[in-house]
């Protein structure tokens, strides 16, 4: 009887031992890799900030355009938040969608080649969607544009005049929610499948419909997951470059109108298109311009985090 609690008090202590010794490690790997991380974060934003600073106190003489910087960046930044939220608002109730009819209404033997299949849409190059958006979707769109302004052109979104070639900010934003909707799906397509069958079950026994049942149980328990995966998506149609580029017919303006060739550059597409021929103080002007998407990108992030936590802390209520 003696020899039990004996061998246990010998046995406890050197398995907790290891195991403090690999938690030690674990957690300086851990603080390691965040460091590094803020300070890769740190380096990049000094980096703009010292070589956007030229530009931030010049003479609004030797800014490109009419205007100082502001009025050099404001546009800029006015159609790369256009462009990225009118991606999401198409692209999230897709993705929301298609992960849904994959983790529970799909039968098994098609659900698993689909899902691969959305996911193979993260792997197309920009470029291409690019030249499918300004080859293919953009004159495909061309009598939809017309129709939005015989019909809708009250409002400011679609008052025209309608391109005659598709290339607007309307069928940028198609582009980009293609892009960024097997990013959302990905990530909302797991944790739906993740929802506890007790939840589904109950719910069903109780008579609810299979929508009632999604809307009930699977959606509430998969919200910071779509909220989440949103603005991950968000923060690639923030920053998508060539698409945005190839298609869009810029005039330099601000305007709410998504169907008229007068439309907002992008500050991504605007850094690639000006960069090779800029010099000077035009360069430090670019830098200013991705100092100010950098600043969009965090504070969308930001706020992204504390949304999903609120979430949280709301369900575990």
């Amino acid at each position: 009887m003696s020899a039990t609690p004996h061998t246990t008090r010998l046995a406890v202590p050197r398995r907790r031992g290891v195991r403090r010794a690999g938690d030690r490690l674990f957690a300086g790997a851990a603080v390691g890799a965040g460091a590094v991380i803020l300070s890769l974060l740190g380096g990049v934003a000094i980096f703009l900030l010292v070589k956007a600073w030229p530009a931030i106190t010049a003479d609004a003489a030797e800014i490109p355009g009419d205007g100082g910087l502001v009025d050099y960046l404001w546009p800029l930044a006015f159609g790369t938040l256009l462009a990225a939220v009118l991606a999401i608002l198409i692209a999230v109730p897709m993705a929301v969608g298609v992960s849904l009819f994959i983790s529970h209404y799909a039968p098994r033997w098609l659900a698993q080649p689909l899902g691969y299949v959305v996911d193979l849409l993260a792997a197309v190059p920009s470029i291409v969607y690019g030249l499918w958006g300004i080859a293919v979707l953009g004159p495909a769109s061309v009598d939809l544009l017309r129709w939005l302004q015989d019909h809708l052109g009250f409002l400011p979104f679609f008052a025209g005049p309608a391109s005659a070639t598709g290339r607007t900010m309307l069928v940028v934003g198609v582009v980009l929610a293609v892009m960024i909707l097997p990013i959302i799906s990905a990530v909302t397509r797991e944790v739906f499948a993740q929802t506890p069958r007790s939840q589904i079950e109950g719910a069903l026994a109780l008579g609810a419909t299979r929508w009632e049942t999604m809307r009930m149980a699977v959606l509430p328990f998969g919200r910071s997951a779509i909220i989440g995966a949103s603005m991950l998506g968000l923060g690639r149609a923030l920053g998508e470059t060539m698409a945005v580029a190839i298609i869009l017919s810029v005039s330099g303006g601000v305007t709410l109108n998504l169907i008229s060739s007068g439309n907002p550059s992008t500050i991504a597409a605007n850094i690639a298109l000006d960069f090779p021929e800029s010099s000077g103080v035009a360069v430090n002007v670019l830098i200013a311009s991705g100092l100010v998407l950098f600043a969009i990108t965090l504070v969308v992030n930001m706020a992204a985090r504390a949304v999903i936590e609120r979430t949280e802390r709301a369900r575990r209520a």
